[in-house]
């Protein structure tokens, strides 16, 4: 066979497939159709244990202080329970931080161990928030010292010239010859910017610092050195550590229910949410709940005390 036959049967041959394959019905493998429609949807299967609803939870973002996360995730699990149609999403990372998602809309609620600044404020305005203040809770920032340091109180002047760093050994306020370990949390931290307010009187902490990420580890820290000192929120102070008095006027004070209640501690400070005055309905309900009986019940259990 010559080359010009052996073309022209080739041909032929690509011919004839083309037009077999033009004739065919317009039809699709139905287990290639089945597969597809699993890829996109949503069925609930056998070993999902999630009630399926055919909706979509409503969910709140609540973001900010570490000293205010206790109380948020405590708050949010009771809600969820009485409301399983809704969901409540908290993160904790400081009061400036959640400060700083509510002004750009990224949360509800921001969570905030002191009170929102005045350029805060007017940058919320700004982005079309307008910020409603919410006293949650009653707190006592607890000076904390390990439990070997045979210290029992500081005064408050004592208390300022060690986070100066003008006082540097525990022998130089009656304790042990040991160099001191200052802990501070950084700088996001609501707690953090109260205590440099009260205590530091605005003077800035010693460049010798220790900061620690979170509160936990404050406590952490204080309960294995020695040498340790820190201040934390009240609901997470435990045995591992021992609480230092604070001295005003010759008389020691502890952050006490009555103490601070009566202002005579120190330390007594609020805590807050702050939410959009016009937020949705799910928020308001929420701050409804935290302020109702039950819910100012779950902040006494958690170690704060109540507004109410």
């Amino acid at each position: 066979m010559t080359r010009k036959y052996v073309v022209l049967l080739t041909f032929i041959v690509i011919l004839i497939s083309i037009i077999i394959v033009a004739v065919q019905p317009d039809t699709v493998d139905e287990d290639v159709l089945t597969d597809h429609t699993k890829m996109n949807s949503f069925t609930p299967s056998e070993e999902d244990n999630t009630p399926y609803t055919g909706t979509v939870k409503s969910t709140l973002f609540i973001k900010g202080s570490d000293t205010v996360l206790p109380v948020s995730m405590a708050e949010s699990e009771a809600y969820t329970k009485l409301h399983p149609e809704k969901n409540i999403v908290v993160i904790g990372g400081g009061s400036s931080l959640g400060i700083a998602s509510f002004i750009e809309g990224e949360v509800e609620i921001a969570m905030a161990s002191r009170k929102m600044k005045e350029s805060e404020y007017k940058a919320a305005v700004s982005n079309g928030i307008e910020p409603v203040e919410t006293i949650i809770a009653w707190d006592g920032i607890s000076v904390i010292i390990n439990k070997d340091n045979l210290l029992e109180s500081l005064s408050m002047d004592q208390l300022r010239m060690i986070y100066t760093g003008e006082i540097t050994n525990w022998k130089e306020v009656g304790g042990s010859d040991e160099n001191i370990k200052v802990l501070i949390r950084d700088s996001s931290s609501g707690t953090y910017g109260f205590f440099k307010e009260h205590v530091l009187l605005d003077k800035e902490y010693t460049i010798y610092a220790t900061t620690e990420p979170n509160t936990e580890a404050v406590v952490r820290d204080v309960a294995s050195d020695s040498s340790a000192v820190g201040y934390i929120g009240l609901a997470y102070m435990d045995d591992s550590v021992k609480m230092a008095g604070l001295v005003m006027e010759g008389e020691v004070f502890y952050p006490e229910a009555d103490s601070i209640r009566k202002g005579e501690y120190p330390l007594s400070r609020s805590l807050y949410y702050y939410a959009n005055k016009d937020t949705e309905e799910n928020t308001k309900d929420f701050i409804g709940f935290v302020l109702s009986e039950e819910g100012q019940q779950i902040i006494a259990d958690v170690g704060y005390l109540p507004v109410n």
